[in-house]
């Protein structure tokens, strides 16, 4: 089963593809900016019954009229079939685009980082056929953002360094930066980046500290606390709606709303009886008639 982590670790890539160049320009291996970047599909299943997938492929235009595609690998542990599968996919890509691919592998363990960046060479000894060198990233190359100035510089840059970070003991520190750096931004691009930290933690302790962070600020976003925070804001505009349907029905029929049976109906806070107020609505004579029965 796919965790939230793992599809945050590489959909924050669709979000923002420029942390691919802005983070490995960082650490010495210079890709230029791309000036646009095409969402490629993720299934490299041939005709015969064996699926194959990415988890995010995208290519990379840059100014300077090359292209280039970008296979994008959540890693949360070792897994010895990875790298026969990574070179599948290269060669695969390379034979249907005829674009060079780059691997990205991004882990939220130095461990698995590692173990993922060692080379892997195809071929006798004498000669290698094919080499995979994958790109890696994880809290052992990417550079923790804990000042909020500098995370509002680069909210996706500061959400990815966090959720990388996110089994470090001081992950507060970067959470806390975060969550300062959203409030500058609009609500939609906040929400986005909300929901993928909390997805991109999946299980960490850090992942508490950032639903707490989030429940202080109200916002709402679609994870775990979003769903709680949003259930309760569909009941209450439930009961809002509803009210105000029984006055439009009443007003729209002619029959007259004294102020005490107005603040009645917007004062009462249960969706059930309202729906009954609003059925007798339709057919009452008085406004007082949709109480009748109460």
């Amino acid at each position: 089963m796919v965790s939230s982590s793992h599809e945050a670790m590489h959909r924050i890539f669709q979000e923002d593809p420029g942390i691919f160049a802005r983070t490995f320009d960082t650490l010495g291996i210079p890709f230029t900016d791309p000036v646009s970047v095409s969402l490629l599909p993720t299934d490299l299943t041939e005709i015969q019954p064996l699926e194959r997938r990415l988890d995010t492929l995208l290519q990379v235009d840059t100014a300077q009229g090359g292209s280039y595609l970008l296979a994008v690998e959540a890693q949360g542990r070792k897994d010895p079939g990875k790298h026969s599968s990574w070179a599948y996919h290269l060669s695969h890509l390379y034979a249907k685009y005829a674009m060079p691919p780059v691997l990205l592998v991004v882990c939220q363990d130095e461990t698995t980082a590692r173990w993922a960046a060692a080379p892997l060479h195809i071929g006798p000894p004498q000669w290698r056929t094919l080499t995979v060198r994958p790109l890696v990233l994880g809290p052992h190359n990417v550079p923790a953002v804990t000042d909020p100035s500098a995370a509002a510089r680069d909210i996706p840059l500061a959400t990815f360094a966090a959720i990388t970070h996110g089994k470090n003991p001081n992950a507060d520190t970067m959470l806390r930066a975060l969550a300062t750096a959203l409030k500058t931004v609009d609500e939609d691009t906040a929400t986005v980046f909300r929901e993928l930290t909390e997805l991109g933690l999946g299980k960490t302790p850090a992942a508490q500290i950032w639903r707490d962070l989030m429940a202080i600020d109200l916002s709402f976003f679609r994870s775990e606390t979003s769903q709680k925070l949003r259930e309760e804001g569909r009941t209450a505009g439930c009961v809002e709606g509803h009210a105000q349907s029984i006055l439009l029905v009443l007003e729209a029929r002619g029959i007259g709303i004294s102020q005490e049976t107005r603040d009645r109906i917007t004062d009462c806070d249960d969706a059930e009886v309202l729906r009954h107020w609003l059925s007798r609505a339709a057919t009452a004579t008085r406004a007082e008639d949709i109480f009748a029965r109460e």
